[in-house]
């Protein structure tokens, strides 16, 4: 399992020689970028979407709790590296995966990336068994994903599906818009018995949405909201088959 990462470290030496430990040992962990102070740190993290977080405790002009604190909703491990152990019990209280002690030990380093690649496994693996969706007619409803955990959505409310390439915008009938990593065709096939139809390689629609239909080759789909959807000629009849 691939580690998108960065390296949090005001030593210049102490960097090159996590980065080049990581590249030899624990060739999982992809460094993104690395900073030198809070400040460019909270960009590297504000940009990247991280699985870990190499964090060195004293940096000029702030230190590691201070960055944690303004970062606010984490969803990445951490892993305090550090030479004074007097800040266990802080790290421990800020939810590090991990404690590294400099000069950082090649197999304890191993160990904290092996850690947070059991965690990140786990966590995955979690995820894609709550997002197996309740399509049944009693529950009517779908689980999305999120950063913090998952969203229930009530199916009814879908008006259309869009595709982003492999993520998929759903449209709500509450004029909101969830942008979800998974495929189009993920959704076409969790609500197909649920009166959703592709009609279009980059849309599937809610039929109970539609309120009117526009004659063509392949026409158009005019949902309640307002929004012409194109229908793509091979799926015309997809579409019709559903108001006969």
């Amino acid at each position: 399992m691939k580690l998108n990462s960065i390296i949090v470290e005001d030593e210049e030496t102490s960097r090159e020689i996590l980065k080049n430990y990581l590249k030899k040992y624990c060739p999982n962990v992809l460094v993104l970028g690395e900073a030198a102070n809070v400040e460019e740190a909270l960009v590297l993290i504000r940009n990247n979407d991280l699985d870990l977080v190499f964090l060195d405790v004293e940096m000029p002009y702030g230190n590691a709790f201070d960055l944690l604190d303004r970062v606010g909703d984490i969803n990445f491990e951490t892993v305090f590296v550090t030479a004074y152990n007097h800040y266990a019990i802080d790290a421990l209280n800020a939810h590090a995966s991990y404690y590294l002690m400099k000069p950082i030990s090649i197999d304890a380093l191993i160990k904290a990336v092996d850690y947070v690649t059991e965690i990140k496994t786990k966590e995955d693996a979690l995820q894609d068994q709550i997002l197996i969706p309740k399509t049944n007619g009693v529950d009517g409803k779908i689980t999305i994903p999120q950063l913090d955990g998952f969203e229930v959505i009530n199916m009814s409310d879908i008006l259309y599906c869009k595709a982003d390439d492999n993520y998929t915008e759903i449209y709500l009938n509450t004029n909101k818009k969830k942008l979800v990593s998974k495929t189009l065709k993920y959704f076409e096939d969790t609500l197909n018995n649920a009166s959703f139809v592709r009609v279009h390689k980059s849309y599937l629609v809610n039929v109970n949405e539609v309120v009117k239909y526009v004659k063509g080759k392949g026409g158009s789909v005019v949902l309640s909201n307002g929004k012409e959807v194109m229908v793509s000629a091979s799926k015309k009849s997809d579409l019709l088959s559903y108001f006969k």
